[in-house]
């Protein structure tokens, strides 16, 4: 954060109060929550709304990862990248409007995001979540015994906890790399001026999102992975157009690349690669390192509490709940998904199955994730490719976005939907869409899959024209018109004669 800047001040007033004062702590809690990142923030207002009695513990700032440096300030960068690429692009697409060539005021743009950050931080903030009923204690929570926390000299007794301190950016092993400055997620928002030059290390979400912010912002960009692709979670075609996408906009790449060394020479930041024994060297004003993370699990004392975790996090079962059978733990900290709203739909979980002898498994959410690129990448359940490590058989039917009216209308038809259902049926296993507003419309195939609603129900479903979702039942058809196999026409030739 910028202590200078009014935004960031206004901010921290509200996720992390000088002036606080942590209350005297109750005899015993419900419910005491260490961490007010989503997954905490959520565990701590679901329990005091029911009536359960709630201390929450923080040590930095309330709204954690998401509000601060992770969501809310990346999609600030985005859709102020996109605002003007959509201006300097228009002159191609539409006749009339001058194009326009400048380059935005960058300091300008970041401080909107930072405004627009402090405004929603009240929602996160301490004084709400007092006014809320929960106890804020701000400080370093660790465990004393299996039934009690300390925070800031005070021991606060439980009867269930939850460890919700989520995961940091971890910089990998690279020779050089501590000898230079270099920017992550959590640093790189508190940036005032366009670095000219800008290479990313990694090529998930993270890395291809804010390559392509900051070369549409008019930095020369290089994305450094060492896989073959971008995005290798998600499914293969949808990678291709991302990465032409961010090529369009300027950003190159040396995929299939190992880091060799980082220097500082002069300065300019030195980044050696190496690909099949070729090496190269790539010059840049500032440096991303956008892989890794590691879990926020130091002073915690997580073995007075009887707790297991591992290089990765907290060891928890498919009901969320540590080795201590009164401790739970949500969000980054012990999840694969590290996503803001599957720490979310995880508290929930626990809020049941802590307090209300709950049996939710977290093997029963339906995760969707969106990658926040132009156009954007969202995915839900299997790829083709993780359905047959899973051995499961399917069917994938596939759509364009230029067979879709209202994409073609408005120039964006990169892109497309594709639905996987087990074969023979209509039961949606996956799905993967790529198109400008991907991440919303991934919703409705998650909707199916969590209430065990088939292809056909979309089918079903009038969709209004012209819209980009149109394209799901668009996609439903193309299951639907796989019934009418050469039998039933066959039967449908002799039917209709013998009405005439």
């Amino acid at each position: 954060m910028l202590e200078h800047d009014p935004s960031d001040r206004a901010l921290l007033a509200q996720v992390r109060p000088t002036d606080w004062t942590n209350p005297e702590p109750a005899a015993k809690y419900d419910l005491v929550v260490i961490g007010a990142g989503t997954g905490g923030l959520v565990s701590a207002a679901g329990a005091a709304g029911l009536g359960a009695k709630v201390a929450l513990i923080e040590r930095h700032l309330m709204g954690g990862d998401c509000l601060n440096v992770g969501c809310v300030p990346s999609k600030g960068l985005i859709s102020a990248a996109r605002a003007w690429a959509t201006a300097r692009g228009a002159a191609k697409e539409y006749a009339g409007p001058p194009l326009a060539a400048a380059r935005g005021d960058f300091g300008a743009m970041m401080s909107r995001m930072r405004r627009i950050r402090s405004e929603l931080s009240p929602i996160d903030g301490a004084a709400r979540f007092r006014d809320l009923g929960v106890d804020v204690f701000l400080g370093d929570g660790a465990f004393t015994d299996s039934a009690t926390i300390t925070v800031g000299g005070a021991a606060l007794r439980f009867r269930k906890a939850v460890i919700a301190t989520g995961a940091r950016a971890a910089a990998p092993t690279i020779p050089g790399l501590d000898g230079v400055p270099y920017l992550t997620n959590e640093s790189i928002f508190d940036l005032t001026e366009l670095p000219a030059r800008l290479v990313v290390l990694g090529a998930g979400p993270i890395g291809c999102e804010m390559a392509q912010c900051f070369a549409r912002f008019g930095s020369q960009v290089t994305v450094i992975d060492r896989g073959p692709r971008v995005l290798s979670r998600d499914d293969a075609d949808a990678s291709a157009v991302v990465q032409q996408a961010l090529a369009r906009d300027g950003v190159t790449f040396a995929l299939g690349s190992e880091v060799a060394g980082v220097a500082q020479e002069g300065g300019a930041i030195q980044v050696r690669t190496r690909r099949g024994g070729v090496e190269a060297t790539h010059s840049c004003d500032a440096l991303l390192v956008a892989i890794g993370r590691a879990p926020n699990v130091e002073g915690l004392d997580l073995e007075r509490g009887g707790v297991a975790f591992t290089p990765t996090g907290v060891t928890v079962n498919d009901r969320l709940q540590t080795s201590n059978a009164d401790v739970f733990a949500v969000g980054d900290i012990c999840s694969p998904l590290q996503f803001t709203h599957a720490a979310d739909f995880q508290a929930r979980m626990v809020i049941q199955n802590a307090l209300f002898f709950g049996r939710g498994k977290a093997s029963n959410l339906v995760t969707p994730w969106a990658t926040y690129t132009s156009p954007e990448v969202a995915q839900v359940g299997h790829t083709a490719a993780s359905a047959a490590q899973a051995g499961i058989a399917i069917q994938s039917f596939t759509v364009p976005l230029h067979d879709v009216d209202r994409a073609r209308l408005e120039g964006e038809t990169e892109g497309f939907c594709r639905i996987h259902v087990r074969h023979g049926s209509d039961t949606i296993v996956g799905a993967t869409i790529v198109a400008p507003n991907a991440g919303d419309m991934i919703s409705e195939v998650t909707l199916c899959m969590t209430n065990a609603l088939g292809l056909a129900a979309i089918g079903r479903t009038m969709h209004p024209y012209p819209t980009q979702g149109e394209v799901l039942r668009k996609v439903a058809d193309a299951w639907r018109r796989t019934k009418l196999t050469p039998t039933v026409k066959s039967i449908f030739s002799r039917y209709f004669p013998l009405l005439r």
